[in-house]
Parts: C-alpha cells; structure tokens; sequence
C-alpha cells in the first residue's frame, strides 16, 4: 500500500488541516504472540498538536473479551484512556511519542508473555 493510501489531509470545521495516519492492520507472525496491531493518528498541521489516536493490540487467543482488544490506548470520549482485557483507565495526556513508544513496549512484553506461557 503507498503512503497515499494511509496518509491523508483534510480540513477541520475551522479550516485547519489535519494530518491523517492510519497504516493497514499488521498481523503479528504466532511464534511472536500472533494477533493484529492497529494505528489511527490525527495531527493538526503545522503545529503537530495531537486531535485524535487509537491504537489496539487484538488477540483474542490472549483476552477474548472487548473483541479481543489486550490492549489499546486512544482520547475518545475526550479524555486519554488506556484499555487492558476490558478494564479502562484515565491515563495522563502525553505526545503522540510517548504514547506510541509505551504502547510499542507493552504489547511486546504481553506478546511473550503469552509465547512463553505465562
């Protein structure tokens, strides 16, 4: 898929551009945990302030519930949240990096976790 396909620009109501990221699911290979991460990011442009994210690690082989969302971390409902096998809570606001690298480094550690049986 080209970056045209997951990069987008739109205006909002007040005629701002927004910056739209939204790559294809990514399945995760089963000797690594199997399961799909997946990633929406909205920036205002050219300020970069974050509007809106979600991302999601689904494995229902590890959490049935919540449609299989292990974990996940996203602003609906205006506030940042974090989701964990079906718990929600408050998490501080942050940059979309922090938030990206804590979610890349908790998925990880799940993934193995369930790969070597615990």
């Amino acid at each position: 898929m080209t970056a045209s396909n997951t990069n987008k620009v739109k205006k909002s109501k007040s005629g701002e551009q927004i910056q739209r990221y939204a790559p294809p699911d990514m399945k995760i290979p089963t000797r690594l945990g199997g399961g799909v991460l997946k990633e929406l990011v909205e920036q205002e442009s050219p300020s970069g302030k974050l509007r809106r994210y979600a991302l999601a690690y689904i494995n229902a082989a590890i959490f049935a519930g919540d449609n299989g969302r292990v974990l996940g971390y996203d602003n609906a409902h205006d506030y940042p949240h974090r989701h964990f096998m079906g718990k929600i809570t408050p998490e501080r606001d942050c940059t979309w990096e922090e938030i990206r690298q804590k979610f890349e480094q908790e998925w990880r550690e799940i993934a193995m976790q369930y790969v070597n049986g615990g």
